[in-house]
């Protein structure tokens, strides 16, 4: 592998990842005296400034999922009345406590809560990777408690999100990934070979972050039902918008409570569920389970303590807006998002598809990955860089992503898109010598022989980023 560019790359991701030079407030150490509120007003507006044209525009895959002014609007307001708010206290701000249960209980009867004999639980978390981490936390506890399992581990194909590689890391799990089959997605029949007797839980996704396209979930979770084997899904990116396309008549898998192999399910609120930033839920078949995810303290000298996920204090107004977001939208809100973004989703896979040199990978419904066996599809993604673009770029295979939101339903976006994904695949092919940008980093992730040099370069670029 060549790694003559590495320092290229290192520079590159530095600079995209640190826009704030000379002219911007700047504080290595508190400031003497506190900066005038309307300065700080003006600073924070010369970051959206820069910041928000991508994304408003359409320009970014994912990221964003609503953005409208007026939706935002409101729920700054709501953020705003709770700001104080902080559920670790909820003798103070029983309110919060009161959304929170709702959140969880609207997400559960969205996700086939009503279609099950057993009760569905859960809680709110601050995201998706948390409420992964969480459920894995708990099926860690739950196998050492009810099965003797010394040590859990846990099964999952090689497309299920990052953050299963975080929990078994964070809470020493031995993680068991499986290749995924022809048409990218979990391969059944190779998870029931891999199973031992310290499986405890098996791993599905709806839709996988890559490719969108989603894993057998009916039967890899009767797989799990019949050998008493925990089973999860994950559908953070997917939770809020499959059972909308469902309702709508598009194809999808069944993946929820509905299947009773199904033991948890995690969905984002802050995607599709288009609540801010930093909330997320994950449920249960049962407070049974539930109780391994709890943590308590009793024979504390500051009394006792006991709280529902990994924070003790929590941002009670964002559990509010979540909230607000939730009940504002309602199943005909949900219903017509989901609409424009599958209906845009689908005008843009068929125009891809026509395209010389591309090709979709599957037929996903609103996660749209491409890839050239033509030419390198890093160049193309260099080239929509140029024009504005903020794609995904993805490894094993090389690929390209876009993840349609609502942002790319505005007037023109689709077909702006279109046409400079068109010109770019042009203008390879005029250039067979294009920069790939910064298509090295993902070929050196995806090399056995330089994971470790990778490691070691982002934590370089992570220094850079927060010293």
């Amino acid at each position: 592998m060549d790694t003559s560019g590495l320092g290229e790359v290192i520079r590159q991701v530095a600079s995209a990842l640190k826009p704030y030079g000379e002219g911007f407030a700047s504080f290595s150490r508190l400031p003497k005296d506190g900066l005038d509120q309307e300065a700080i007003i003006a600073e924070m507006e010369r970051y959206r400034a820069i910041e928000q044209g991508k994304w408003k525009g359409g320009f970014v895959s994912g990221g964003v999922y609503h953005g409208d002014d007026e939706f935002s609007s409101f729920l700054t307001r709501v953020y705003a009345i709770n700001v104080a708010s902080n559920p670790l206290h909820p003798d103070l701000w029983p309110s919060t406590t009161k959304c929170e249960a709702e959140i969880v209980s609207m997400t559960a009867g969205m996700l086939g809560a009503d279609k099950t004999p057993d009760e569905i639980v859960g809680t709110l978390s601050s995201g998706g990777t948390e409420s992964i981490l969480l459920a894995m936390k708990t099926y860690r506890d739950w196998a050492r408690a009810e099965k003797g399992i010394a040590e859990p581990e846990i099964l999952a194909p090689t497309t299920a999100h990052a953050a299963f590689n975080k929990a078994a890391q964070y809470f020493d799990m031995k993680l068991i990934q499986i290749p995924v089959g022809p048409d990218f997605r979990a391969d059944v029949e190779a998870t029931a070979k891999a199973i031992t007797d310290n499986t405890a839980v098996i791993v599905g996704s709806a839709p996988p972050f890559p490719h969108g396209i989603v894993d057998p979930i009916a039967e890899l979770s009767e797989i799990a039902r019949a050998r008493g084997i925990g089973f999860h899904t994950d559908a953070c990116l997917g939770g809020f918008l499959l059972p909308w396309a469902e309702k709508l008549g598009y194809p999808v898998p069944a993946f929820d409570f509905r299947l009773p192999g199904v033991t948890s399910i995690s969905a984002d609120t802050h995607k599709y569920g288009y609540a801010p930033k930093g909330t997320s839920v994950i449920l249960y078949r049962g407070k049974k389970l539930r109780h391994h995810q709890f943590f308590s303290v009793t024979g504390w000298p500051g009394g006792l303590y006991f709280t529902p996920t990994f924070a003790g204090s929590r941002p009670g107004a964002l559990v509010a807006a979540s909230w607000a977001a939730l009940v504002s939208m309602g199943e005909r809100g949900y219903l017509e998002a989901a609409r424009r973004i599958l209906e845009t989703a689908a005008w843009i896979k068929q125009e891809i598809a026509q395209i010389p040199g591309l090709h979709v990978i599957g037929d996903p419904l609103f996660v749209i990955a491409f890839r050239s066996e033509v030419f390198s599809i890093y160049q193309v993604m260099e080239q929509m860089s140029q024009k504005g673009w903020s794609l995904n770029g993805l490894a094993l295979p090389p690929a390209v992503h876009l993840c349609v939101t609502l942002r790319h339903t505005q007037p023109g976006v689709k077909e702006r898109f279109v046409a400079d994904l068109k010109d770019a695949v042009e203008y390879i092919k005029r250039n067979p010598g294009a920069s790939e940008g910064l298509g090295p980093l993902y070929g050196m992730g995806a090399a056995v022989e330089t994971r470790g040099m990778m490691t070691e370069m982002l934590n370089l670029v992570l220094d850079m980023i927060y010293s």
